[in-house]
């Protein structure tokens, strides 16, 4: 299958961009924001696309700006694992790093930023904002894979479900930003056949437990995608985690 990456043009640069208030740059000014607009370029990648293989020499590190990817690790045997999803504002490669950890693959129609790989490692040396950004992404990334290590490991399929959708969730009223204890409202970005491989379940499994929660009023589903979470307590209350929002 032919790889459909494109490079595009987006108008209005960093000042319409939607995601310009959470991702790498989120903290500079005008004069570091015009530097960093002289080394990138939009991409969109298509549903099912790989934007990085595992072993690529990347000349780029990106920003989701829209969409999501999927991080996946292949074993010796063939076996694949999804090991983390890339929502909008997450970051993709490591400065300093040029080979990719893991593939890198768009779930839906993806757009990155892409910064051309060694021009940002320099220019990192002269944007100490950039650099308080990234290193807080990395220990945000850091809770998340010990958050997952938890999900993988020990969780029920119910509460396996239910953290997946609390997570989109957090994400969604970033952008959204409902009133305190409101409905929130966002359009799933993964199948039921890709999350039962994320989350190491049976595609049975899946529909059956999301059948479950709408069943006990936990979620409202309109369609295939579009979830409606009427008590987001609630719904954290059956994630088996401590700590609820």
């Amino acid at each position: 299958m032919p790889n459909t990456a494109v490079d595009i043009p987006i108008s209005g640069g960093c000042a319409n961009c939607p995601i310009r208030h959470k991702a790498v740059c989120a903290r500079c000014e005008p004069d570091e924001l015009a530097r960093l607009e002289d080394i990138k370029y939009y991409r969109t990648v298509a549903a099912g696309q790989n934007i990085v293989w595992a072993g690529d020499r990347m000349d780029f590190v990106a920003s989701v700006v829209a969409g999501v990817a999927s991080l996946t690790q292949t074993m010796e045997d063939g076996r694949r694992q999804m090991v983390g999803l890339l929502l909008p504002s997450d970051f993709i490669g490591r400065p300093g790093r040029e080979l990719a950890r893991f593939d890198v693959t768009a779930v839906s129609e993806t757009v990155i930023c892409c910064f051309r790989r060694k021009p940002f490692e320099k220019l990192l040396v002269d944007m100490p904002h950039v650099q308080e950004r990234l290193l807080e992404m990395a220990l945000d990334e850091l809770d998340a894979a010990r958050d997952w290590m938890l999900l993988l490991g020990r969780k029920t399929a119910r509460e396996k479900i239910a953290s997946l959708l609390s997570i989109i969730a957090k994400r969604a009223t970033l952008e959204t930003k409902p009133l305190p204890g409101a409905p929130i409202e966002f359009d799933l970005p993964l199948t039921r056949e890709a999350m039962s491989d994320y989350l190491g379940l049976t595609l049975e499994t899946v529909s059956r437990q999301i059948s479950a929660l709408k069943r006990d009023g936990l979620i409202k589903l309109e369609g295939n995608r579009h979830v409606i979470v009427p008590d987001m307590k609630r719904l954290q209350a059956e994630t088996g985690d401590d700590e609820f929002m």
